[in-house]
């Protein structure tokens, strides 16, 4: 009997982002330190690239204001439908999701409109070599949004805009975007780094 594939789904209420939640660690993060969050310190964020949300709600469980912006019709639908439900949780979660604004859109014609502090990147991944390492989760992901060929003109564009930081995330090993000028500094974690350029 041929095992039916899970149906893809944003999820603030359980799973991995709960469990982020309870133990990821506050701003002692490598996100959380690459996007500018200390002690007295939270900027404005502007996730362009929001996926599945989670970098978003992580950087809002830590206090910051973040507006999100999704370019997928699909993509947009599910972090609606996953934002909605955790509102319904009510308490804290929906404490998280009120400060969190979801936009649709490109944010390439969006950012130059908006007004935040940091802006974080998360382009689609290179393929990693041994397809069987990626999460189906991931590759559902691909599926819906493409493989986001113009990260460095997003790049570009963050950089003209942001108040004080770009931050692109990206897998720890793989080489840099072409095109895009040398980062200010690193933030390295296990498997993914930040590559931060300060602009303000």
């Amino acid at each position: 009997m041929k095992k039916s594939v899970k149906e893809l789904r944003v999820d603030f209420v359980e799973g991995a982002v709960a469990h982020r939640l309870r133990f990821g660690g506050g701003r002692g993060q490598p996100i959380a330190k690459a996007m500018g969050l200390r002690d007295g310190k939270t900027p404005t964020i502007i996730d362009a690239t929001a996926g599945l949300g989670r970098d978003s709600f992580l950087l809002a469980s830590l206090g910051a204001h973040v507006t999100m912006i999704e370019r997928s019709d699909k993509m947009h639908a599910l972090l609606v439908d996953g934002m909605d439900r955790a509102t319904k949780e009510g308490g804290a979660l929906r404490d998280i999701i009120g400060r969190m604004t979801l936009l649709k859109g490109d944010a390439k014609d969006l950012l130059p409109g908006l007004d935040g502090e940091s802006i974080l990147i998360d382009p689609m991944h290179p393929e990693r070599k041994n397809s069987a390492l990626v999460k189906l989760e991931l590759r559902q992901v691909r599926d819906i949004v493409g493989t986001d060929e113009d990260a460095a003109e997003l790049a570009q564009v963050a950089l003209k805009h942001a108040g004080s930081r770009v931050v692109l995330k990206w897998p720890a090993k793989a080489d840099p975007i072409a095109g895009i000028k040398p980062y200010s500094h690193q933030i390295l974690g296990k498997t993914t780094r930040y590559d931060v350029w300060m602009v303000g």
